[in-house]
């Protein structure tokens, strides 16, 4: 086992220690928010920099714009996500990444990287999975 295994390992115990509750286990908590479908689909993206709305659309084609809203909120709420909104008419909104957000995008690149070594042999792995049930 890699020390990377034991230490995770032993992580999870102190989480176990904390009853996985989501209110007090940092990994649940955290990982219920930003590991859907599209948030970090939308942190990468805004890890190039400022992007108004449409252009985080246009980024991100299959999100439709009530669930783009809404994991922008969040984001927002989880201090991820600034919103700045000019007092335009219409009024213009550009998002960008907060300290905090950007914080992330170093954790967020060491998982980007590993999906894109290890995304053939996961599919693979599915295929091999379906054919044996």
């Amino acid at each position: 086992m890699d020390d990377a295994c034991k230490t995770l390992g032993e992580k999870f115990e102190d989480w176990q220690a904390l009853g996985l509750d989501e209110e007090r286990c940092p990994v649940r908590n955290l990982l219920d928010q930003i590991g859907d479908r599209w948030s970090m689909l939308l942190l990468a993206a805004l890890a190039g920099g400022p992007k108004r709305f449409s252009a985080l659309a246009r980024a991100v084609p299959d999100i439709s714009k009530r669930m783009l809203t809404q994991t922008l909120r969040m984001l927002e709420v989880s201090g991820l996500v600034h919103r700045d909104v000019q007092p335009t008419v219409p009024p213009s909104v550009t998002y960008s990444l907060t300290p905090l957000g950007q914080s992330f995008a170093g954790p967020l690149l060491g998982l980007v990287n590993w999906a894109e070594a290890h995304f053939a042999a996961v599919v693979e792995a599915r295929a091999q999975a379906k054919k044996a049930a």
